[in-house]
């Protein structure tokens, strides 16, 4: 039993030698183990840095992208701004002009203003022009109409209402570009 103890022991021994040997060879030289954990602890750390440098630098970057994206939207809603608030007093003169008209007993002449006032009206609503709604006994909303003068109501229900529309107010997409001029009640 001592020699089969001996021989399990001497190739124990020998495999433990070679396991050892695998290592060192395997192993990095001048490297200890030590140095090894504080190199790789390094890299990873650094690898750590460069991933969120990436994210942060990414989502400036969505970010970036969205804002102009937004911006350009904005742009293409608004660029024909300045020519539609152009074309607004030509459209008070229609609506001032067919208001006289119908006075008249001319029908064919009042049809074809009226033809061109609507042909001229659908060009700008095509172009995103909106009439802003505002009507005699609404509420006053200073966010919405801007008030040019205040007279005594006629009636107890005008109190700070609206009593007339002078002139009618317009918006491009959601922005007022020009507010009605109301009469309040007081």
């Amino acid at each position: 039993m001592s020699t089969e103890n001996t021989d399990k022991e001497i190739l124990e021994n020998e495999n433990v030698n070679q396991l050892e040997e695998n290592q060192e060879e395997n192993a990095p030289i001048g490297v200890n183990s030590a140095e090894e954990l504080t190199i790789e602890q390094k890299l990873e750390e650094e690898l750590t840095n460069e991933k969120d440098k990436f994210l942060r630098l990414f989502a400036e970057f969505e970010n970036y992208k969205r804002r102009t994206s937004k911006e350009r939207i904005e742009l293409f809603k608004t660029a024909n701004q300045e020519v539609l608030q152009a074309m607004l007093p030509v459209m008070d003169d229609f609506d001032r002009a067919i208001i006289e008209i119908s006075k008249s007993e001319d029908l064919l002449l009042l049809k074809g203003v009226e033809l061109i006032h609507e042909k001229l009206k659908t060009t700008l609503v095509s172009k995103g022009l909106e009439e802003v709604e505002v009507r005699t006994g609404d509420a006053f909303n200073a966010d919405y109409a801007e008030a040019i003068t205040q007279i005594p109501a006629p009636s107890d229900e005008l109190k700070g209402k609206i009593v007339d529309v002078l002139e009618k107010g317009y918006k491009l997409g959601d922005k007022i570009i020009r507010y009605p001029k109301v009469v309040i009640g007081q």
